[in-house]
């Protein structure tokens, strides 16, 4: 998250080092109460359908691909940012936590899942182009080798990327109010804030917006040409991809980009600018939700996967109606042992 909650100290960001700007800047249609419930709401979603896709992949499918591969660390990457959802909820309801290493542990993670989820999607996005338009597939385990070392790549670029973050962030007490904030240190705090926007916006418009969109433009032309069954399915998917992408992070990035030209003085910010300011908190509020909606895109959408998840409950429900029907037979054969036992042997009445 940036600096869009900086003006109001009870809320869920820990980016206050705006703090002279005093005006108040609520937005009534997204109370307090309201972004605590959406928090709570993508934590259990996103925690449910990213575990599950864990599950399918290491256990049933296993990484034995670039798409799965790339499927785990996205999951990985979206459960970073749904764990630290509870702790964001509980901020806007004014529960504040008085300690550092929690207030680093939410900025640090939230970043890291920001960065890592885009370059992931991206990667994912490159992975379909190479095995569609130029068959790459075959080369196999290389590019599962290939796949290993970019997604480490990716892991440590987004750590030092959040690393700043998480130093400077530290619970700050004023006016009787506890809140997360970043400490920077004396008269460099602009360079770290364009710091900040200019790595958001490079990850997640300048780079991977054109990589994604160049990527899918040519699966989807190679798609059409294509004699399939499947044909539309595919062309709807790809389509779905992009879409998501755009709704829930350009929104974001262009307002942070805004947001960066008034800091440079290009665009000129008022002492109380309330429009920016709810701008930021509702496309930063969607894009917090993609964490919870990438499980759906990427994995459930898939055929394959799909096919996975319901041979594996399939086989749950199989086991669990057999052991079921063995119980019952059992307890029916002790009973029938039992009754069998009151009888004596030479008399057709009980004993």
């Amino acid at each position: 998250m940036t600096e869009s909650y900086a003006n109001r100290m009870e809320t869920t960001s820990y980016y206050y080092d705006d703090a002279e700007n005093t005006c108040d800047t609520e937005d009534p249609l997204l109370n307090s109460n309201l972004k605590a419930a959406i928090f709570y709401i993508v934590f259990v979603l996103g925690l449910i359908g990213n575990m599950t896709v864990l599950w399918v992949l290491l256990k049933i499918m296993h990484v034995k691909n670039m798409t799965n591969l790339c499927l785990l660390n996205l999951a990985l990457s979206d459960l970073l940012m749904v764990l630290s959802l509870p702790f964001w909820a509980l901020y806007a309801q004014g529960h504040y936590l008085e300690a550092n290493g929690i207030c680093k542990a939410m900025a640090g993670t939230y970043q890291v899942g920001f960065y890592s989820g885009i370059l992931f999607v991206t990667l994912m996005s490159v992975d379909r182009y190479l095995v569609i338009v130029h068959a790459v597939a075959v080369l196999g385990a290389k590019m599962l080798r290939y796949g290993i070392v970019a997604s480490l790549v990716i892991w440590i670029v987004s750590i030092c990327a959040a690393l700043p973050e998480a130093i400077f962030a530290a619970m700050v007490k004023e006016d009787k109010v506890t809140s997360c904030q970043r400490i920077y240190p004396t008269g460099s705090s602009k360079k770290w804030k364009l710091f900040r926007n200019f790595g958001e916006n490079t990850v997640g418009l300048f780079i991977s917006l054109p990589i994604i969109a160049y990527c899918y433009i040519r699966v989807l032309m190679v798609v059409m040409k294509t004699k399939n069954s499947k044909k539309d399915r595919a062309i709807k998917l790809i389509l779905g991809i992009v879409i998501v992408f755009v709704v829930f992070w350009v929104p974001y990035n262009v307002v942070v980009f805004l947001k960066t030209l008034q800091q440079l003085e290009i665009l000129s910010e008022s002492s109380c600018d309330s429009t920016m300011n709810m701008a930021m908190e509702w496309t930063e509020l969607i894009a917090l939700t993609h964490c919870s909606v990438n499980p759906v895109i990427y994995a459930f959408v898939g055929e394959k996967f799909r096919k996975c998840l319901i041979s594996a409950f399939s086989k749950y429900i199989r086991c669990v109606k057999t052991y079921k029907s063995t119980s019952t037979h059992s307890k029916v054969s002790e009973n029938e042992t039992s009754n069998t036992g009151l009888y004596s042997p030479t008399k057709s009445t009980p004993v």
